[in-house]
């Protein structure tokens, strides 16, 4: 509401250039005033660009090849899934014209992990990010566990990719199992309130909910739905616990 008389006193005093300032400034406090909690101003709106489905994909291998080789060995069971994974999404051939691409890319340049994050920071939406790292815990688990060295890695890339603590852990969750796994995926604590969990179900729900993930690649849209599949799971298996109706 504010940045519309913030334009309207702008255009009366400065004209057209002064209608703009004022929306600016005005959207700025709208912002700050909001019930979003990501702190995102309306400057990131403006400056933020859209990254294309090129470039998403052949990043996107690059951070499939920097988890594949994180503990060292290159497992045939990770290669595997990354590949039929690129297949079932865009077909054999792209599949492989994408392969073939990133192939001549890897041989002229140094995969660099925190410049792919920086540039798909200042490109992508922070669900979609969230779905990225979604899909590399996928990859690290393919040989059938997460080593320590995977995680040590995924958790720099998640910082990276500026993804919070208890994001990271919610997925990390759902792929290395524990007694409070349900917990963690919610992000609460075990001691938390029916309410409290009720909440945080709602909050996970509406924060993963696959409509969020605004993006052209298919890989990241499946793996949207994958992670809001857990978030049910996760609520479910509670409230049995807990007898939550």
């Amino acid at each position: 509401m504010i940045k519309w008389v913030a334009a309207f006193l702008g255009y009366f005093i400065f004209r057209f250039p002064g209608a703009v300032l004022g929306f600016i400034v005005g959207s700025l406090f709208d912002n700050m005033g909001g019930s979003n909690g990501g702190g995102r101003s309306v400057f990131q709106d403006f400056t933020r660009q859209s990254v294309s489905p090129a470039d998403f994909e052949l990043n996107l291998l690059s951070l499939c090849s920097i988890v594949i080789k994180a503990d060292g060995q290159v497992s045939q069971r990770e290669l595997d899934y990354v590949r039929q994974y690129f297949l079932s999404t865009y077909g054999k051939e792209k599949a492989n014209a994408i392969f073939r691409t990133f192939n001549d890319v890897i041989k002229k340049r140094e995969v660099s992990a925190q410049r792919i994050c920086t540039y798909l920071v200042q490109r992508t939406r922070y669900e979609v990010r969230l779905q990225l790292l979604h899909f590399l815990f996928g990859i690290a688990q393919a040989d059938g566990q997460v080593s320590k060295a995977e995680v040590n890695k995924l958790r720099e890339l998640a910082g990276y990719l500026r993804v919070g603590r208890h994001d990271f852990e919610s997925i990390m969750a759902m792929f290395i199992k524990s007694a409070d796994n349900a917990y963690k995926i919610l992000e609460i604590e075990k001691t938390a309130s029916d309410d409290e969990v009720k909440k945080a179900y709602r909050t996970m729900a509406k924060k993963y909910h696959p409509d969020r993930v605004v993006t052209e690649n298919e890989a990241i849209k499946k793996g949207a739905e994958e992670k809001f599949k857990e978030v049910q799971k996760a609520y479910e298996i509670i409230q049995k616990e807990r007898g939550i109706s």
